[in-house]
């Protein structure tokens, strides 16, 4: 019950509200399938597409439509716009008020090395401390500190997906951070997650498949989650092997064994992390095993952990040795066909939605292993495809995209000064970034975020976006979010709404119409199956 000091919401946009809010497992009505085309994106049937397809593309493509959106597809027309999508260049500047936000952050001033060794240093110090009072405060302390190193991550990451110019890479960016999932909250991955979003994910989110898959595999951050960094000859851990397999590349369907699992798990001894600073000497090793030393910031291969004894992974031997026994493993398993249909699938789940059409998958895997897994290449044909224009506007969206497409439809394009609440929102919704403890990352399927708790929380941050200023949500279901009085949006005006107001369901359109005030308007639209569908 919402109690009487906060503004509470009128009976009947609650019953209005929960009225849309019965049809939500429905999506909108469907359109119709455009013919199919085999042709390249210059010529892929986007010409003949109305305002509301190109709104639903615009939806689809980035973290949610806009109105700089609309006016860039407009300028480029939508073969250059997907192209520039695609392939984006380096650098695109984000709003100067966002940049300076990203600036000021510990984790873009200070080197990765440079906070995991203050963090380890404070760590040891804390539990060296001579009572249990010191002890206490002393690690409450670097929590605290941890958490903010993750919140910086968190904000920059929210910060990139409402105002890059390049959302194609944000949104992929997010997609491969759930496939190669860590768990923030094991042990000092707090301080680490920001620069493994920002060194192994981000920067081959449209690239190649295997380059991708090397970068994680040598990031402290997936070595310490799945535990490889204690992995060592005569004491294997299977951990990041198993996961390897089972969930970053064939599948748990992918045609290798348990014995596979052990092989590769020998494979990985020695791949850890380096404890000593960059300026110590190695460690003493014998002059055979030296040349195989390797130390790359954080990353660390000690031959004198590895298991040199010869390997056989997926009915065939291994010839590399030391560190290039590694990278012969994940050269197999990337080019492996059930890794191109394993992430090709995934692709299509989070893409185009549920039970992807079977010859979809034939021939977006096709694409991955004809182009040796170049990520933009499989986009570009999943683009070109009868299946994903047919699928626009009919995807259930999940909790992150569900809030940042309401952010950035309710907010266009003036800079948020806090991400806090936006944060605290999936916190509610029960996706936080970098919060799923289980290496399978967040489910991509819309059941799982179609139940009844999921909808009441969705119509809270909705009526929070409504108002026009983004509260923090309550506490607990007996509080309501409080926000500074603001000028309600005007959401009805707004160049996507217009688009799509011809595809309404007549329940949708008439509960609009009884809206009574843009506040009311706004939490109802936002409430809509067609918002919650893009």
């Amino acid at each position: 019950m919402i109690p009487h000091t906060s503004p509470p919401l009128h009976r009947r946009t609650l019953l209005l509200g929960m009225a849309a809010f019965a049809a939500f497992g429905a999506a909108p009505s469907a359109q119709a399938a455009p013919p199919a085309s085999t042709n390249s994106l210059s010529t892929g049937g986007w010409a003949s597409a109305d305002e509301a397809t190109q709104a639903h593309l615009l939806d689809r493509v980035t973290w949610g439509c806009t109105g700089q959106g609309v006016q860039a597809l407009g300028g480029l027309g939508i073969s250059a716009y997907l192209a520039s999508q695609l392939r984006p260049g380096a650098n695109a500047p984000l709003p100067r008020e966002a940049q300076a936000q990203i600036d000021a952050m510990t984790i873009s001033r200070t080197p990765i090395e440079a906070l995991a060794a203050d963090m380890e240093a404070r760590h040891r110090a804390a539990k060296a401390l001579p009572t249990e009072r010191e002890r206490k405060a002393a690690l409450k302390t670097w929590q605290q500190d941890m958490r903010a190193l993750q919140q910086e991550a968190a904000a920059r990451f929210v910060l990139r997906a409402l105002y890059s110019p390049t959302q194609l890479r944000e949104k992929m960016t997010w997609f491969w951070m759930n496939h190669f999932n860590v768990f923030a909250g094991k042990g000092t991955l707090r301080a680490l997650v920001g620069d493994y979003e920002e060194r192994a994910i981000r920067p081959h989110a449209l690239g190649r498949f295997r380059d991708l898959l090397g970068a994680t595999a040598r990031h402290p951050a997936m070595l310490r989650y799945l535990d490889n960094a204690q992995n060592a000859a005569g004491r294997i851990n299977e951990n990041y092997a198993r996961e390897l397999m089972e969930l970053h590349t064939l599948g748990v369907d992918g045609g290798y064994s348990q014995q596979d699992v052990q092989e590769l798990a020998r494979v990985l001894t020695g791949v850890g992390i380096a404890r000593q600073p960059d300026s110590d000497e190695p460690p003493r090793m014998k002059p055979a095993l030296r040349r195989h030393y390797v130390r790359d910031g954080l990353f660390e291969f000690n031959p004198q952990r590895h298991d040199w004894e010869p390997k056989t992974l997926l009915s065939q031997p291994l010839r590399a040795e030391g560190l290039a026994e590694v990278d012969e493993a994940l050269d197999r398993l990337a080019r492996a066909p059930a890794t191109a249909r394993f992430i090709t699938r995934k692709i299509a789940l989070f893409l185009v939605g549920d039970n992807p059409p079977p010859a979809l998958l034939q021939t977006l895997a096709r694409s991955f292993e004809r182009t040796d897994g170049d990520i933009a290449a499989v986009l570009e044909t999943l683009f070109n495809t009868p299946e994903f224009r047919a699928s626009l506007g009919q995807r259930f969206r999940d909790p992150v995209h569900y809030a940042l497409a309401g952010l950035r439809l309710a907010h266009g394009d003036a800079v948020l000064p806090n991400t806090d609440p936006a944060l605290a929102w999936l916190q509610r919704l029960a996706e936080p970034l970098y919060g799923r403890v289980t290496p399978d990352g967040y489910p991509l399927d819309s059941a799982s975020w179609s139940g009844s708790g999921q909808m009441s929380t969705r119509f809270e941050m909705a009526r929070a976006l409504g108002a026009g200023a983004l509260a923090a949500p309550p506490a607990s279901d007996d509080a309501a979010p409080r926000a500074a009085p603001r000028m309600p949006p005007a959401l009805a005006q707004t160049a996507y709404v217009r688009a799509m107001e011809p595809n309404w369901s007549p329940a949708t359109r008439n509960a609009l119409a009884q809206a009574t005030s843009p506040r009311e308007w706004n939490l109802l639209f936002l409430a809509s199956p067609e918002f919650m569908h893009g």
